[in-house]
């Protein structure tokens, strides 16, 4: 707990989980290079700013003001999030994890437990383009995930960040067709790159994406931003 591998937190935020006062705890590091993120600095960060015992501080000093604690990153599931979780649980708050969806093992464990509420995974790209737009060859552990999320009924969404350089219309609606086929029934988010100073892979913004060729009859999408 005195090991800082926070970079940051955000203290207040309307937007982050959905219905919930929430502050944000931003982990180190990350075990995916995804050329759209502008969080470098959180992902190549090897030291952080702030340790777990003073996110506890914090949040001793937030009960009553705030109702939710979001996990992200970089990303949260490189660490032993079993006791934070247990000790922000013991202070009465609503949890949510931000993932990319890497850690089955993990991730089970902590919803046995009853120790996330809420989960948001990040489904970067279709399995053809995932090594060339997160760096790693991840995908079926991603949906390992998702599959086994659906089968247990967990309450989860999927978001993807969409630049056009990376991924067009096609890819899209292989994407929305792979997790419908899955089972996936929730609203599937759709969000913006977000031109900044940096990012992963130095791209910038580039053409809009034609909503009208997304086949949002198969899912229910909503665009973010």
């Amino acid at each position: 707990m005195n090991q800082k591998i926070v970079y940051d937190f955000t203290k207040f935020t309307t937007t982050d989980y959905t219905g919930y006062l929430s502050c944000v705890i931003w982990f180190n590091g990350c075990n995916m290079r995804c050329q759209y993120c502008y969080n470098d600095d959180i992902v190549f960060s090897k030291n952080g700013n702030y340790t777990l015992n003073d996110i506890l501080t914090f949040l001793k000093n937030r009960i009553g003001m705030l109702d939710a604690v979001v996990l992200s990153g970089g990303e949260a599931t490189l660490y032993d999030l079993i006791s934070i979780c247990e000790k922000i649980k013991e202070l009465g708050f609503k949890i949510k994890l931000d993932t990319n969806g890497t850690n089955l093992t993990l991730i089970k464990e902590l919803i046995k437990e009853k120790l996330i509420d809420y989960m948001a995974i990040d489904f970067k790209a279709p399995k053809y383009k995932y090594k060339t737009i997160t760096g790693v060859n991840k995908y079926t552990q991603v949906i390992n995930i998702i599959k086994h999320l659906i089968d247990i009924n967990f309450n989860f969404e999927l978001r993807t960040t969409v630049n056009s350089s990376l991924l067009d219309e096609k890819d899209i609606n292989s994407m929305i067709s792979t997790i419908s086929n899955l089972g996936y029934k929730n609203i599937y988010y759709l969000q913006s790159f977000i031109e900044t100073q940096s990012n992963i892979g130095n791209i910038s913004k580039h053409r809009d994406i034609d909503k009208e060729k997304i086949l949002s009859k198969k899912l229910s999408i909503q665009w973010r931003n």
